[in-house]
């Protein structure tokens, strides 16, 4: 509710009450969609969550370019990882922070590699990707990059939500570096237990454009879909913890 006031200071308590509780019950959805990914078949899989324009990203990996994905923690994140795996010619990489419970840690990640995601720990996933360049391996990278930074680890306040925070640019700082192509992934729920899919190009040519402009054009794509449907995100986590801590720049 705390982040629900600060999100939508224009809304009525009635009305955050209303979002509060769909969210709840979508947590809920999610929690069960989890368990159900342990037996899902593929083609189980592929009648839940449709990708609508596999197209796009094809034509990066057909031009033997590697890309950069961007998502946020909205609808189920879980499912779309594993269609993305295998609904395009890429193998699908994505960014992870360890678990402390060894064995949930190694439970999710048998789970996440049960149709070919690769899962890699964020402080080693930039050499991994260097390595899979050098090799002449491409493949397509996944960030869910809508956490709050560690203070002493922020490089970047921009705007969530109308609120100034700290925001994670360290996956366009990567693709700024070897000017992939990033897409965001728009995922939608169609109905209960069932998603749709479509990747939106955010840059292709990272390395010509303004610092934190891939940042920012993110952050505007997830804002304008939790503001069309703000039950389907994940508020149970302290999205603005960090909020009015920002330090004055010495003048």
């Amino acid at each position: 509710m705390k982040n629900l006031r600060i999100a939508f200071p224009e809304k009525s308590k009635e009305e955050l009450n209303v979002i509060m509780k769909k969210s709840y019950r979508h947590f809920a959805d999610i929690f069960m969609e989890t368990i159900k990914s342990f037996s899902i078949s593929e083609e189980q899989l592929k009648q839940r969550v449709i990708l609508t324009n596999p197209e796009l990203p094809n034509a990066y990996y057909d031009n033997n370019q590697s890309v950069v994905i961007l998502s946020g923690h909205y609808a189920n994140w879980e499912w779309v990882s594993s269609v993305v795996e295998t609904s395009i010619k890429y193998n699908l990489s994505v960014a992870y922070k360890r678990i402390s419970n060894k064995y949930i840690d190694n439970l999710f990640k048998r789970n996440r590699n049960k149709f070919g995601v690769t899962v890699v720990r964020s402080k080693e996933f930039y050499s991994y990707i260097l390595s899979n360049l050098k090799n002449e391996y491409y493949q397509a990278y996944g960030f869910i990059a809508d956490q709050s930074p560690k203070l002493k680890q922020i490089k970047y306040w921009g705007t969530f939500m109308g609120v100034e925070i700290p925001i994670i640019n360290g996956p366009e700082i990567i693709a700024r570096k070897l000017n992939l192509p990033v897409l965001y992934f728009h995922t939608e729920q169609v109905k209960r237990g069932y998603y749709e899919s479509t990747f939106i190009l955010l840059e292709e040519k990272p390395e010509e454009v303004e610092l934190n402009q891939i940042t920012d054009h993110y952050i505007l794509e997830l804002e304008k879909q939790i503001r069309k449907n703000p039950a389907y995100y994940f508020w149970t986590h302290k999205r603005f913890k960090h909020m009015g801590k920002k330090p004055e720049q010495k003048g």
